[in-house]
């Protein structure tokens, strides 16, 4: 069994369409792989695939590459993941499952200037975002988190949501009437998406345009 590092937050009919989600994610990625699957959710709200046949390994690998895992215990020097529960002025705190949280100080995110709350809202961090982070007695984001931190501002304007999965932000997007206007939606966790603008639109129009039909927490990053 593998626990994913991704939350499923939400309830009622929304979990069954994320979790749905899910197991149509595992489907594709698995292929032609001989194994079968089930999706479960624990009660931390992470869900866990359980997998089984000939090909269980490498299933199980490819689930490890694509939502990183939750495990118990961590070694310093060692990458793992865990997704944003809180942030405040010492730092941003990691919900890794299994009742454990683990605190990223303020010098260890390697951002830049600003308050760690200043750092998430420039970056558009939502709220449960997976994020890697290297253990020790003072843990750090993960160079490639860091890197792909600054690659968003960089790069074209993104709105940045929470609550919600891919195929309901690009509907939402659609619903606003601003599919021209997007280039996709990258998918940074179950529940966790990233609207990558056009050259030409501006990500805090387009964030006051879906707002109103998109329960979430919404960021613009603007380069």
């Amino acid at each position: 069994m593998v626990v994913l590092g991704t939350k499923v937050y939400v309830a009622g009919d929304a979990r069954d369409r994320t979790l749905d989600g899910l197991r149509g994610i595992v489907q594709d990625r698995f292929g032609e792989l001989d194994v079968s699957f089930d999706v479960g959710l624990r009660d931390d709200e992470f869900p866990t695939v359980t997998v089984d046949g000939p090909d269980a390994t490498v299933a199980r690998n490819l689930l490890r590459e694509e939502f990183g895992e939750l495990v118990t215990t961590h070694e310093d020097g060692e990458t793992y993941v865990g997704t944003l529960e809180q942030w405040d002025d010492d730092g941003f705190v990691l919900d890794v499952g299994f009742g454990q949280t683990v605190r990223i100080p303020t010098d260890g995110l390697n951002l830049g200037r600003g308050s760690p709350a200043q750092i998430r809202k420039r970056f558009g961090i939502v709220q449960h975002m997976p994020l890697q982070f290297i253990a020790g007695e003072e843990p750090r984001l993960a160079d490639e988190t860091v890197d792909r931190l600054y690659d968003w501002s960089r790069g074209n304007d993104r709105v940045n949501a929470n609550s919600v999965t891919r195929s309901e932000a690009r509907a939402t997007v659609n619903r606003a009437g601003h599919a021209q206007d997007i280039v996709t939606v990258e998918r940074i966790g179950l529940l966790e998406q990233s609207i990558i603008c056009n050259p030409d639109t501006d990500a805090p129009g387009l964030l006051s345009d879906i707002g109103q039909y998109m329960p979430s927490e919404l960021l613009a990053v603007v380069p």
